[in-house]
């Protein structure tokens, strides 16, 4: 079981700041309160114990909501001083995490998979890394990843307009030894400059989950989660 959770949450959010002004975007209001706590309370609820959040952008803020609204939670901050992009960002968390395996994810995005399966699946492959993919339909903002019979990784292709493919949902099971020990870059993306770069050298590894899935990255979308998480069990 994976217990430890690396949340990307240094975004500057521009794309929202006709609808959420100057906060970043994990801290955008749904439904009375800030995205980031639901993303707390799944993985919480999934068995996650240690948070490890990696900030940018009015990292305060969240420091702040986080360290008076969960007091007891088991929480390390790392913050980005310049943009060092999600590989980057990524990296800089794996050298305060503990646990062999880490989950992943954004801090605007919810894709509420089964972590334990996600876990099984990786842990049993010996897998660097593995991908939570989505199956969607009649989209374009999102490329689409294929994959073999034996869930390896096919191929990567770029945004396009799809009747259907499975999108990468941006929740990643990882082998924090074997990434740490990657020679990458200070900056550098997690999806084109590990992902897309290493899938063939890599045992890099695709999970199919038809689960819930929204990005508030979008005012459309964002919109959308005010009505959707109205009646939040969370």
């Amino acid at each position: 079981m994976i217990k430890e959770a690396i949340i990307l949450a240094g975004g500057l959010g521009t794309r929202l700041r006709s609808v959420v002004a100057e906060l970043p975007k994990c801290m955008a209001n749904v439904a009375g309160k800030p995205f980031i706590y639901y993303i707390i309370k799944q993985l919480e609820k999934q068995g996650i114990e240690k948070f490890i959040f990696s900030l940018g952008y009015k990292h305060e803020v969240i420091e702040a909501y986080i360290n008076t609204q969960f007091t007891t939670l088991n929480t390390q901050f790392v913050i980005e001083h310049e943009p060092l992009g999600t590989g980057g960002a990524i990296l800089l968390a794996c050298k305060k995490a503990t646990e062999k395996n880490v989950l992943i994810l954004n801090g605007d995005t919810m894709f509420s998979i089964d972590i334990q399966k996600l876990a099984t699946t990786h842990i049993s492959f010996g897998a660097d890394c593995t991908l939570s993919l989505k199956p969607m339909q009649h989209f374009d903002r999102y490329g689409v990843v294929e994959l073999n019979s034996d869930h390896t990784i096919a191929s990567f292709k770029e945004k396009q307009f799809y009747e259907r493919g499975l999108i990468n949902g941006g929740v990643y099971a990882l082998q924090t030894q074997h990434f740490l020990q990657e020679q990458l870059h200070e900056k550098f993306s997690f999806e084109k400059d590990y992902l897309e770069k290493y899938f063939s050298q890599r045992k890099i590894y695709g999970d199919i989950q038809d689960e819930y899935f929204i990005d508030i990255g979008i005012p459309e979308d964002y919109q959308r989660a005010q009505i959707e998480f109205k009646n939040s069990t969370l």
